[in-house]
């Protein structure tokens, strides 16, 4: 069978990845069209009909101010679809683009999966009632997306999370450090975000924590759709390492981390590493958001747990001292770091165990082929 995967994202281009891998597995008749970034391409040896360096627009100012560009993409994957006329389309998260191929190729006949549910419980839930009629199947990630698609009436699949599979498959560097010119000195990770709007509001404010801690080392997890020119800009004149596809590898060995709200909030608490999250966006984007935005936090641990797992620090809350304070609290007060710790037992076993995109390979070819 031909599947055209779409993901607009760092993260959807990891889980694309994993899913293509997968259902080569299941379906060695597979081929592969692809809207993605670099591990997709990777996987299919395909190149991407658009990567998404090119796709990624967060905060409504900042979509506004993209429009032509998003337009544009749709007309090209509208255009290709048509063309390649695959079995069926999967689509991976990134709703705001998505939902309109998705309804798009249920126009034309063409089936529509959506792996990573777009969050339609955070805000504006009546788009449930449009998702039903043009989602043929719909693969949860989240534990708590099954009860809510029950409250409308709409079966899906909980398929466990893949960034348990990505993982768990991942090869830890024993010489990390050594590498990377680290010495013995305890490590603290910033991640800033992989677009741009995140790394130019945060990165300048993340770059003054060395200040407040002299004898830690620290590090930057670069996003690979920039390179280290990029985040210097925003650094001060601060020398931080940039290192890039070794985000694991540099939780693995933090001591603490500064987490841009986003999927790394999650793959920080899957590794066990205190972090503290923080925002900061255009103040229009958040003003709007706040007014829309029907959830009590921005981190997917504290969502998944449901209650304050991890400290989040957003806008004017989020500044170099209060930034540093959360750190200090995390690295030096041992109940706190302890109580986050807890947090994370419970996050774990909320979540499950890997396999998702295995599961999520397999249905989507059983329901194919019923078909």
């Amino acid at each position: 069978m031909k599947y055209y995967l779409i993901a607009g994202e760092t993260s959807g281009d990891l889980h694309g990845a994993n899913l293509i891998k997968a259902l080569k597995i299941e379906d060695p008749t597979a081929t592969f069209k692809i809207v993605g970034g670099d591990l997709m391409q990777e996987a299919t040896g395909e190149k991407a009909l658009i990567h998404t360096s090119a796709m990624a627009f967060m905060g409504f100012v900042e979509v506004l101010k993209n429009l032509g560009k998003i337009a544009k993409n749709l007309k090209a994957v509208k255009s290709d679809l048509l063309n390649e006329k695959p079995d069926a389309v999967i689509l991976i998260d990134f709703p705001g683009f998505n939902l309109k191929i998705a309804e798009f190729a249920k126009k034309h006949g063409i089936k529509t999966c959506y792996y990573i549910s777009p969050k339609v419980w955070a805000w504006n839930q009546g788009r449930v009632k449009k998702i039903k009629k043009i989602v043929d199947h719909m693969f949860c990630i989240l534990p708590f997306e099954v009860d809510f698609y029950k409250k409308w009436r709409m079966p899906v699949d909980y398929v466990g999370n893949p960034l348990l599979d990505a993982i768990s498959a991942y090869s830890f560097n024993p010489k990390f450090r050594e590498e990377n010119g680290f010495t013995d000195k305890p490590l603290i990770a910033l991640l800033p975000g992989s677009r741009e709007m995140e790394i130019s509001k945060l990165l300048p404010i993340m770059a003054e924590l060395p200040y407040f801690f002299p004898v830690h080392q620290f590090v930057i997890a670069g996003a690979p759709n920039f390179d280290k020119s990029y985040y210097k800009q925003f650094m001060k004149g601060i020398d931080i390492p940039v290192i890039f596809n070794q985000t694991y590898d540099i939780l693995n060995n933090a001591e603490a981390a500064v987490v841009t709200s986003g999927t790394a909030t999650l793959e920080t608490g899957i590794l066990k590493v205190p972090q503290v999250v923080v925002y900061k966006a255009n103040a229009i984007s958040v003003w709007i958001a706040k007014l829309v935005v029907k959830v009590k936090f921005i981190s997917l641990v504290n969502l998944i747990n449901n209650f304050l797992s991890v400290r989040e620090l957003i806008q004017e809350d989020c500044t170099a001292y209060d930034i540093s304070y959360e750190v200090g609290e995390l690295i030096n007060n041992k109940a706190h770091r302890a109580s986050v710790l807890e947090n994370y037992d419970i996050l774990a076993e909320k979540l499950g165990t890997p396999g998702a995109s295995e599961k999520t390979a397999k249905l989507i070819v059983k329901y194919l082929s019923k078909n």
